[in-house]
Protein backbone atom coordinates (compact mmCIF):
# COMPACT_ATOMS: atom_id res chain seq x y z
CA UNK A 1 0.00 0.00 0.00
CA UNK A 2 9.73 5.49 1.63
CA UNK A 3 22.91 9.80 -0.81
CA UNK A 4 25.61 10.98 0.11
CA UNK A 5 26.15 14.27 -0.47
CA UNK A 6 28.03 14.91 -3.87
CA UNK A 7 31.20 17.32 -4.38
CA UNK A 8 30.88 20.56 -4.84
CA UNK A 9 31.91 21.00 -8.23
CA UNK A 10 29.66 18.25 -9.21
CA UNK A 11 25.70 17.80 -9.37
CA UNK A 12 23.69 16.34 -7.06
CA UNK A 13 21.89 13.56 -8.71
CA UNK A 14 18.26 12.50 -7.22
CA UNK A 15 17.95 9.60 -5.00
CA UNK A 16 16.27 6.75 -6.65
CA UNK A 17 12.87 5.77 -6.15
CA UNK A 18 11.80 2.25 -4.15
CA UNK A 19 10.54 0.00 -6.78
CA UNK A 20 7.89 -1.01 -4.61
CA UNK A 21 6.52 3.11 -4.29
CA UNK A 22 5.25 5.16 -6.57
CA UNK A 23 4.37 8.80 -7.44
CA UNK A 24 1.02 10.26 -7.09
CA UNK A 25 -0.34 13.37 -6.82
CA UNK A 26 -1.13 14.40 -2.86
CA UNK A 27 -4.65 13.74 -2.36
CA UNK A 28 -5.88 12.46 -5.84
CA UNK A 29 -5.66 8.44 -4.89
CA UNK A 30 -7.74 8.33 -1.28
CA UNK A 31 -7.62 5.42 1.11
CA UNK A 32 -9.92 5.69 3.68
CA UNK A 33 -9.06 2.61 6.37
CA UNK A 34 -12.01 1.43 8.91
CA UNK A 35 -11.21 -0.42 11.89
CA UNK A 36 -13.16 -3.34 13.31
CA UNK A 37 -14.96 -4.20 16.21
CA UNK A 38 -13.94 -3.17 19.81
CA UNK A 39 -10.78 -1.43 17.99
CA UNK A 40 -10.18 2.24 17.25
CA UNK A 41 -8.67 4.19 14.23
CA UNK A 42 -5.26 4.33 16.15
CA UNK A 43 -4.90 0.46 15.50
CA UNK A 44 -5.00 1.87 11.70
CA UNK A 45 -1.87 3.73 12.00
CA UNK A 46 0.75 1.94 11.08
CA UNK A 47 -0.88 0.99 7.90
CA UNK A 48 -2.36 4.14 7.09
CA UNK A 49 1.65 5.31 7.07
CA UNK A 50 2.92 2.91 4.94
CA UNK A 51 0.56 3.34 2.33
CA UNK A 52 1.53 7.26 2.50
CA UNK A 53 4.74 5.62 1.83
CA UNK A 54 3.55 3.91 -1.26
CA UNK A 55 2.05 7.65 -2.64
CA UNK A 56 -1.35 7.09 -1.24
CA UNK A 57 -3.41 9.81 1.00
CA UNK A 58 -5.30 8.23 3.81
CA UNK A 59 -7.61 9.17 6.58
CA UNK A 60 -8.90 6.42 9.15
CA UNK A 61 -12.61 6.40 9.58
CA UNK A 62 -13.82 5.21 13.14
CA UNK A 63 -16.81 4.61 15.72
CA UNK A 64 -16.93 4.68 19.01
CA UNK A 65 -20.52 3.29 20.28
CA UNK A 66 -19.85 -1.02 20.15
CA UNK A 67 -23.22 -1.72 21.39
CA UNK A 68 -25.58 -0.53 18.71
CA UNK A 69 -26.34 -1.69 15.01
CA UNK A 70 -23.66 -2.27 12.10
CA UNK A 71 -26.36 -0.07 10.09
CA UNK A 72 -25.95 2.96 12.27
CA UNK A 73 -22.11 2.93 11.61
CA UNK A 74 -23.07 1.93 7.88
CA UNK A 75 -25.31 5.29 7.50
CA UNK A 76 -22.55 7.56 9.40
CA UNK A 77 -20.12 6.14 6.79
CA UNK A 78 -22.41 6.61 3.78
CA UNK A 79 -22.26 10.37 4.72
CA UNK A 80 -18.46 10.37 4.68
CA UNK A 81 -18.50 8.52 1.29
CA UNK A 82 -21.12 11.48 0.15
CA UNK A 83 -18.18 14.17 1.05
CA UNK A 84 -15.43 12.49 -0.41
CA UNK A 85 -16.78 12.01 -3.30
CA UNK A 86 -17.73 15.76 -3.46
CA UNK A 87 -14.05 16.55 -3.04
CA UNK A 88 -12.90 17.74 -6.09
CA UNK A 89 -9.28 17.20 -4.98
CA UNK A 90 -10.02 13.20 -4.83
CA UNK A 91 -9.56 11.24 -7.95
CA UNK A 92 -10.43 7.79 -6.57
CA UNK A 93 -11.90 6.41 -3.23
CA UNK A 94 -10.31 3.31 -2.00
CA UNK A 95 -11.21 1.31 0.98
CA UNK A 96 -9.09 -0.71 3.17
CA UNK A 97 -10.85 -2.10 6.26
CA UNK A 98 -10.35 -4.86 9.42
CA UNK A 99 -12.41 -7.15 10.49
CA UNK A 100 -16.57 -5.81 10.77
CA UNK A 101 -15.04 -2.43 9.20
CA UNK A 102 -15.97 -4.45 6.13
CA UNK A 103 -18.86 -5.60 6.63
CA UNK A 104 -19.91 -1.89 7.16
CA UNK A 105 -17.95 -0.24 4.40
CA UNK A 106 -20.54 -3.30 2.48
CA UNK A 107 -23.70 -1.43 4.09
CA UNK A 108 -22.53 1.83 3.07
CA UNK A 109 -21.78 0.70 -0.56
CA UNK A 110 -25.11 -1.00 -0.79
CA UNK A 111 -27.24 2.13 -0.46
CA UNK A 112 -24.93 4.45 -1.91
CA UNK A 113 -21.94 3.58 -4.38
CA UNK A 114 -19.32 6.88 -4.87
CA UNK A 115 -19.16 8.14 -8.39
CA UNK A 116 -15.24 8.09 -7.63
CA UNK A 117 -15.27 4.89 -6.30
CA UNK A 118 -11.83 2.75 -6.56
CA UNK A 119 -10.71 -0.70 -5.53
CA UNK A 120 -12.03 -2.25 -1.97
CA UNK A 121 -9.71 -4.24 0.31
CA UNK A 122 -10.87 -6.32 3.24
CA UNK A 123 -8.50 -7.51 6.14
CA UNK A 124 -9.92 -10.60 7.86
CA UNK A 125 -13.30 -10.06 7.14
CA UNK A 126 -16.06 -12.11 8.42
CA UNK A 127 -18.38 -12.09 5.10
CA UNK A 128 -19.87 -14.83 6.37
CA UNK A 129 -19.88 -14.54 9.77
CA UNK A 130 -17.65 -15.36 12.79
CA UNK A 131 -17.85 -18.89 14.62
CA UNK A 132 -16.92 -16.57 17.78
CA UNK A 133 -19.93 -14.38 17.48
CA UNK A 134 -22.34 -17.70 16.78
CA UNK A 135 -20.87 -18.68 20.32
CA UNK A 136 -21.24 -15.39 22.27
CA UNK A 137 -24.52 -14.21 20.24
CA UNK A 138 -26.74 -15.79 23.24
CA UNK A 139 -25.08 -14.58 26.46
CA UNK A 140 -23.86 -11.06 25.14
CA UNK A 141 -25.73 -10.36 21.78
CA UNK A 142 -28.70 -8.45 24.16
CA UNK A 143 -25.45 -5.99 24.81
CA UNK A 144 -23.60 -6.19 22.00
CA UNK A 145 -25.66 -6.10 18.61
CA UNK A 146 -23.27 -6.49 16.32
CA UNK A 147 -22.27 -9.63 17.86
CA UNK A 148 -25.61 -10.96 16.65
CA UNK A 149 -25.49 -9.38 13.42
CA UNK A 150 -22.06 -11.03 12.69
CA UNK A 151 -23.00 -14.51 13.50
CA UNK A 152 -22.88 -17.30 10.89
CA UNK A 153 -26.67 -17.85 10.63
CA UNK A 154 -28.14 -18.02 7.53
CA UNK A 155 -30.51 -15.13 8.41
CA UNK A 156 -28.11 -12.62 10.34
CA UNK A 157 -27.17 -9.43 8.77
CA UNK A 158 -23.57 -10.53 7.54
CA UNK A 159 -25.43 -13.22 5.38
CA UNK A 160 -27.79 -11.27 4.72
CA UNK A 161 -26.68 -7.99 3.05
CA UNK A 162 -25.88 -8.19 -0.49
CA UNK A 163 -22.36 -7.69 -1.90
CA UNK A 164 -21.40 -4.88 -3.93
CA UNK A 165 -21.19 -5.56 -7.86
CA UNK A 166 -18.89 -4.20 -10.36
CA UNK A 167 -16.09 -3.62 -7.96
CA UNK A 168 -13.13 -4.78 -7.89
CA UNK A 169 -12.44 -6.28 -4.40
CA UNK A 170 -9.14 -8.14 -2.85
CA UNK A 171 -9.83 -10.08 0.76
CA UNK A 172 -6.65 -10.72 2.85
CA UNK A 173 -7.07 -13.74 5.28
CA UNK A 174 -5.11 -14.02 8.15
CA UNK A 175 -3.74 -17.84 8.91
CA UNK A 176 -3.95 -18.06 12.30
CA UNK A 177 -7.24 -16.22 12.80
CA UNK A 178 -8.82 -17.51 16.42
CA UNK A 179 -11.92 -14.71 15.22
CA UNK A 180 -12.74 -15.77 11.50
CA UNK A 181 -12.56 -18.82 9.25
CA UNK A 182 -10.66 -18.54 6.73
CA UNK A 183 -13.38 -19.66 4.65
CA UNK A 184 -15.83 -17.49 6.18
CA UNK A 185 -13.51 -14.36 4.20
CA UNK A 186 -14.27 -15.07 1.16
CA UNK A 187 -17.32 -13.07 -0.05
CA UNK A 188 -20.17 -14.30 -2.39
CA UNK A 189 -18.70 -11.81 -5.74
CA UNK A 190 -15.56 -12.33 -7.77
CA UNK A 191 -12.47 -11.32 -5.52
CA UNK A 192 -9.00 -11.81 -5.07
CA UNK A 193 -7.49 -13.81 -2.27
CA UNK A 194 -3.95 -13.98 0.23
CA UNK A 195 -3.13 -14.70 3.74
CA UNK A 196 -0.73 -13.86 5.38
CA UNK A 197 0.93 -15.89 8.56
CA UNK A 198 -0.06 -13.94 11.55
CA UNK A 199 -3.34 -13.35 14.14
CA UNK A 200 -6.68 -11.52 13.41
CA UNK A 201 -5.45 -8.02 13.95
CA UNK A 202 -1.88 -8.75 13.35
CA UNK A 203 -2.52 -7.79 9.95
CA UNK A 204 -3.10 -4.22 10.76
CA UNK A 205 1.18 -3.99 11.66
CA UNK A 206 2.77 -6.63 9.22
CA UNK A 207 4.65 -4.82 6.01
CA UNK A 208 3.41 -7.32 3.65
CA UNK A 209 0.10 -6.13 4.24
CA UNK A 210 0.60 -3.12 3.38
CA UNK A 211 2.66 -4.36 0.37
CA UNK A 212 -0.59 -6.54 -0.63
CA UNK A 213 -2.88 -3.79 -0.04
CA UNK A 214 -0.82 -1.24 -2.14
CA UNK A 215 -0.25 -3.25 -4.85
CA UNK A 216 -4.15 -4.41 -5.17
CA UNK A 217 -5.19 -0.48 -5.38
CA UNK A 218 -2.89 0.04 -8.17
CA UNK A 219 -2.90 -3.30 -9.69
CA UNK A 220 -6.54 -4.65 -8.94
CA UNK A 221 -4.56 -8.02 -8.06
CA UNK A 222 -2.18 -9.39 -5.66
CA UNK A 223 1.36 -10.17 -6.45
CA UNK A 224 1.91 -14.15 -7.87
CA UNK A 225 3.37 -16.75 -5.59
CA UNK A 226 4.33 -19.81 -6.19
CA UNK A 227 1.63 -22.29 -5.29
CA UNK A 228 -0.25 -25.29 -6.57
CA UNK A 229 -1.89 -24.90 -10.19
CA UNK A 230 -5.07 -23.73 -10.94
CA UNK A 231 -5.06 -22.02 -7.15
CA UNK A 232 -6.60 -18.28 -6.75
CA UNK A 233 -5.28 -17.46 -3.60
CA UNK A 234 -1.62 -16.43 -2.73
CA UNK A 235 -0.02 -16.70 0.40
CA UNK A 236 2.40 -13.71 1.47
CA UNK A 237 5.90 -14.55 2.94
CA UNK A 238 6.38 -14.40 6.53
CA UNK A 239 8.88 -11.87 6.87
CA UNK A 240 7.65 -9.09 9.44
Amino acid sequence: MMAAAAAMTQTAEPAPERPEQKRLQPGREHVTLVHGFLANTLMLSLLGSRLRGHGYHTRAWGYRNMRCSILVHARKFTDTLRELDSDPSIDSIHLVTHSMGGIIARAALDSFRPRKIGRFVMLAPPNRGSFVATAMARPLGWLFQPIVELSTAGDSLVNSLAMPRGLEIGVIAAEWDALVEEASTHPDAPHAHATIPCLHSGLLFRRETATLVAAFLEHGRFPKTAGPPGTESNRAGADA
